[in-house]
């Protein structure tokens, strides 16, 4: 058979000559030619397919859809619309407020600080220039400075010459949100000058850093300084006690600094300019200043000279007698100012962080102690106030005397003594004071009770009137509440407590014929005027009448003048001096119980012409004498020597009065 090929049909034909297959299936008639597409349809891998193949895939109409995003685009150009009437219309006010908020900062003007002087117008307290170093917070966030460790580097640099931990100044510098921070306070021109020239250091390394393509960022472009002051003292420890001293925040942690805070401190203004990049920039507005008003100068009663002389002789006598503290009072008798408050240990309030904090306070008023022999002045006050015995009184005074469940003696072991009411006093007995006082009443409960009344009004028991912080008024117990023990050992001042001030006060009121007068450290204030306002005049009360008074002076001149006193150590050439010694047992603060002695001396001088009271109490002498006139005798001798010299007070002859001391058996 010839080997011949057929003809192939037409696509989307057929051969018109072929004969019809019972097998094939008829082709749909011939359609009009479509024009063919540019790319062919993917082609479907599922779905419905037709007898021939995939059946072809029909679009959807595109209008839903165009509809659908219409209407989101609508909406959100409604939200933004009302979002922009909102900023602008209905909260404008309040968008604009914190606009301006973010684009002005406020920062606060400290007010100057008052000086504290003495009574001449030495400056015993001052303030310097100074700087707050600050920080932009955000100016080291990674955003910002492109440095990553920013914070850690700045820190790192800055803790050595601010003297605050680097932990301390990372957490500062990381304050979230913040465009403002303080790193330290009251810092002294030296510390900025070494920041600042760091700064510039750091800002010549990053302007080469950017020459050769990098950020250029200085690490310690966010660090400023802010205008300020710092509290000096200049005379260091001297009259640290009554000054007090400045926290870290500026106010009064203590003494005058903290009596009179508000007064120092005056008021702090306002300054609010606008930023851009942590800089002040000018604006059309300008600068809104509210200035400061400076605080008041506070002029002392202290008499720096006075003071000098007190802290030097109780610092020398606490650190030959080994003991814990002692303190000193110097008193105007006419006036009540006080001329000196000394303690010893002190401190230095220019350097706190080396301060123990036990000594941070003033002992002379924080401190309660029982005063010993030196409380007798107010027994025998009471007893010839009353009547009761005068000076020349015989007073048989035995070994040891019993009362109540006690048997009470003397310092010293003696023979019966025959001494007068004055020479009860001289020689300091407890005994023979027992004796005068239990003659105040027909009873004991009587007797204690008019005692207590004289020992209140010459202020025991409650606050001196001073206003000074952490004063403590004593302890001074109703007559009623007085055990078997104290209705004896409080005519001898064992039992009930007092502070320093309070036992000068006493013989202050003797002095001065009588009248109290409550002591005063204030004299005055000039205010940011320059006008001087003084301190209102102290209160004065008559505690006993001038002829008691007088009489008591003469008889504390024996103490000193008389050979048989206890008090020699004090006198003083060329004046007449009255004072009274005391020697008390401790109560030990930290046991609670008796351990070791109060050593005391109190007095006023010239004892004719009274002008200056001073008091002198040491506390646990451990080493050498313990007894107060020997030990505080000689404070008292240096320092009211130096007064009288100072307020220039004329010798008036050193002659005692000479009232008798003892009385022959029989006479």
């Amino acid at each position: 058979m010839p080997s011949h090929q057929e003809p192939r049909p037409r696509r989307g034909g057929r051969d018109r000559d072929a004969a019809p297959s019972r097998n094939r299936v008829p082709e749909p008639a011939p359609r009009s030619p479509q024009p063919r597409p540019s790319r062919p349809a993917p082609r479907r891998t599922g779905g419905p397919r037709g007898p021939h193949g995939p059946r072809a895939l029909r679009l959807g109409s595109p209008r839903p859809r165009l509809r659908l995003v219409g209407f989101g685009l609508t909406l959100v150009m409604l939200a933004f619309v009302v979002r922009l009437l909102q900023v602008q219309a209905v909260d404008a006010e309040a968008y604009a407020a914190k606009a301006e908020k973010s684009r002005y900062l406020s920062v606060e003007l400290a007010a100057e600080r008052g000086e504290i002087t003495d009574r001449t117008g030495i400056a015993l307290a001052t303030s310097v220039d100074a700087y707050d170093i600050t920080a932009d917070p955000k100016l080291f966030t990674r955003e910002e400075s492109e440095i990553g460790d920013a914070p850690e580097q700045a820190a790192a640099l800055l803790a050595p010459i601010l003297k605050v931990p680097v932990p301390d100044l990372v957490k500062k510098l990381r304050t979230p949100k913040s465009r403002y921070t303080v790193l330290a306070r009251r810092q002294t021109p030296q510390v900025w000058n070494q920041i600042k020239d760091l700064k510039g250091v750091f800002a010549e390394k990053a302007r080469e850093d950017k020459r050769k393509g990098g950020p250029g960022v200085s690490v310690l472009a966010g660090v400023f300084q802010e205008r300020s002051s710092r509290r000096v003292y200049p005379n260091g420890e001297l009259a640290a006690g009554i000054l007090g001293y400045v926290n870290a925040e500026g106010r009064g942690g203590g003494g005058i600094e903290s009596m009179l805070d508000r007064q120092l401190a005056g008021e702090d203004g306002e300054i609010t300019y606008a930023q851009s990049g942590g800089r002040r920039v000018p604006t059309a507005g300008g600068t809104r200043e509210t200035p400061a008003v400076p605080g008041s100068d506070i002029e002392l009663t202290i008499d720096r000279d006075i003071q000098w002389a007190a802290q030097k002789a109780i610092a020398d006598q606490v650190e030959k007698s080994k003991a814990d503290r002692g303190y000193v009072i110097v008193q105007d008798t006419r006036t009540g100012e006080i001329l000196a408050m000394a303690n010893a240990p002190g401190f230095d309030p220019n350097d706190i962080a080396r301060a123990d904090a036990a000594g941070l306070g003033n002992a002379a008023v924080q401190d309660a102690f029982e005063p010993g022999s030196t409380a007798k002045v107010i027994s025998m006050a009471a007893v010839l106030e009353e009547g009761a015995a005068t000076p020349d009184t015989h007073v048989v005074v035995p070994n040891r005397l019993h009362r109540g469940d006690r048997l009470f003696k003397d310092d010293i072991d003696h023979p019966t003594w025959y001494l007068t009411l004055n020479g009860v006093l001289a020689k300091s007995s407890n005994i023979g004071t027992i004796l005068a006082t239990g003659q105040l009443g027909k009873t004991q409960a009587e007797a204690n009770r008019v005692l207590h009344g004289y020992l209140r009004k010459f202020g025991l028991g409650r606050p001196t009137g001073l206003g000074y912080p952490g004063e403590t008024p004593g302890i001074l117990a109703a007559p009623a509440d007085w055990s078997t023990s104290q209705q004896y050992t409080i005519p001898f001042g064992q039992g009930l407590s007092l502070n320093a001030l309070q036992a000068a006060s006493v013989y202050s009121t003797v002095a001065n014929g009588g009248v109290r007068i409550e002591p005063t450290l204030v004299r005055g204030a000039k205010g940011p005027d320059g006008r001087f306002t003084a301190a209102p005049a102290p209160k004065k009360t008559r505690v006993v009448s001038e002829r008691t008074a007088t009489t008591l002076a003469q008889m504390l001149e024996s103490v000193v003048g008389n050979e048989e006193g206890t008090g020699t150590k004090a006198r003083i050439p060329g004046y007449r001096v009255a004072g009274k010694t005391g020697t008390a047992n401790r109560v030990d603060p930290e046991l609670g119980r008796y351990r070791g002695y109060t050593s005391s001396f109190a007095g006023f001088a010239p004892s004719d012409k009274p002008r200056v009271t001073v008091y002198c109490a040491i506390q646990n002498p451990t080493r050498g004498s313990y007894f107060g006139g020997q030990i505080c005798g000689p404070v008292y001798q240096k320092v009211m020597t130096f007064a009288l010299k100072t307020l220039q007070v004329p010798p008036t002859g050193d002659e005692p009065a000479g009232l008798p001391v003892t009385f022959r058996p029989g006479d």
